[in-house]
């Protein structure tokens, strides 16, 4: 790295070089005191449900995946050997995102928007990606919205059962059960179902990098958790409070929806690359990092996105993006350099971040030591497979942190249709 990038990244607390064995332990310290009861920053939430131990076959199932301001809905039917159909698929706004809605009105529209499905099954696999808390018979409820759904009087309320009243007062006659799930999960089971001919894995993990960021991984059955069997959990990794936060990181936080939160989330999610790079660069600009007139150039910009930066990263001599065309008119070959390095160096962070949170999962399923039975992995979201060598540079890291020092094997695999595959198998456990 350049002498002068990495004097400016350190003077502002930006951690080039994190000990990344000192972060695991860290973070499956927070883990283990969350299973526990105790004061935790994530929330490691139960599930009470595992992944099912033969493949689902000769089953229909309907499919739900509302998350940001989407709402997905298919219908699933796993033939006689499980392999999977999606049909009737359609997509259209979540409830609540136009104008405020009333419980009521919210779960009519629901059902208004599940009318081309009715009575095509009796079971709904529900992958709702809001905040919940999972109950033992499946159902979840709601701790809070994002900003962009207005429906307050649904907090609180037990979706599943609110949406099997909207239904039957639509005429719903074989609905039997709704189950509720978010993202991680379906990922998880979405990994375990259907393995590739011959591939054996000894437990799973679903993971999600795009916009936002969570984990969830399989718990085994401890004494030291009293009355916890062995089920998934969600960590809701993307709240954990104790990482190393630089200035840009606090500067950006300070002008964030809700400061001091999703702190871990904020150092490496889709979301928040774009932002808090932004905050790298300008401060870069006036600390004199930069030639003047580049550096006056950057100073114009008023925001940043990830597509904007991480366009830059992919070919930092194109024009067509932002960051590209300013570097054309008046950066300096040094401009180039110093600039990619400090964008890379965002993105190398949030790879890291990462392989932190996925080995420490690993870790805590107490499996993956035989090379023949790896730790199964399945990863969602653009943030991890299209930003620049984050997914090449997590799967260093977990061969460092796993395989080479902790003689423990894992796997990373990608499936079609994850999400949707994941929550019917939800819907018919």
């Amino acid at each position: 790295m350049n002498k002068a990038v990495a004097a400016f990244l350190a003077e502002h607390n930006f951690s080039l070089h994190t000990d990344l064995n000192t972060a695991v332990d860290s973070l499956l310290y927070d883990m283990n005191e969350g299973l526990a009861g105790r004061k935790a920053s994530e929330d490691m939430i139960k599930t009470y449900c595992n992944p099912p131990k033969e493949n689902v076959a000769g089953k229909s199932v309907i499919v739900i995946d509302a998350g940001g301001t989407n709402f997905r809905s298919c219908l699933v039917t796993f033939d006689a050997q499980g392999k999977p159909v999606i049909d009737f698929m359609e997509k259209t706004s979540m409830p609540g995102i136009g104008k405020e809605l009333s419980k009521k009105d919210f779960f009519n529209q629901f059902a208004d928007n599940l009318e081309h499905l009715k009575d095509k099954s009796p079971y709904i696999g529900f992958c709702f990606s809001y905040p919940m808390t999972i109950t033992e018979d499946g159902d979840g409820v709601l701790i809070g919205f994002s900003k962009e759904i207005k429906a307050p009087e649904v907090v609180g309320s037990h979706i599943g059962k609110e949406l099997s009243k909207a239904l039957a007062e639509h005429g719903w006659k074989k609905l039997q059960k709704v189950t509720l799930l978010n993202d991680t999960v379906a990922a998880l089971l979405a990994g375990a179902a259907c393995p590739d001919e011959g591939a054996k894995y000894s437990s799973y993990i679903g993971f999600i990098l795009g916009t936002g960021m969570n984990a969830a991984y399989i718990q085994p059955e401890s004494a030291e958790y009293k009355n916890l069997a062995k089920q998934i959990i969600v960590c809701e990794s993307g709240k954990f409070s104790k990482v190393n936060r630089s200035d840009f990181d606090i500067a950006f936080d300070k002008k964030s929806v809700k400061p001091g939160t999703s702190l871990m989330e904020k150092l490496c999610s889709g979301a928040y690359l774009g932002p808090v790079s932004y905050e790298v660069i300008t401060a870069a600009a006036k600390e004199g990092l930069f030639s003047k007139k580049f550096a006056d150039s950057l100073l114009k910009l008023e925001s940043l996105t990830l597509i904007e930066m991480d366009s830059f990263l992919h070919a930092p001599y194109s024009t067509t993006s932002v960051l590209g065309a300013k570097a054309a008119e008046c950066a300096e070959e040094e401009d180039y350099a110093r600039l990619y390095e400090l964008l890379d160096a965002v993105v190398e962070r949030s790879a890291r971040c990462a392989a932190v949170i996925l080995s420490a999962c690993v870790i805590q399923s107490g499996e993956g030591r035989n090379a023949s039975k790896p730790v199964c992995i399945l990863c969602n979201g653009t943030t991890f497979y299209k930003t620049h060598k984050v997914n090449e540079r997590v799967a260093g890291y977990l061969d460092e942190i796993l395989i080479r020092q902790k003689n423990l094997y894992y796997e990373i695999i990608k499936r079609d249709n994850d999400i949707t595959l994941g929550a019917a198998i939800a819907g018919l456990i």
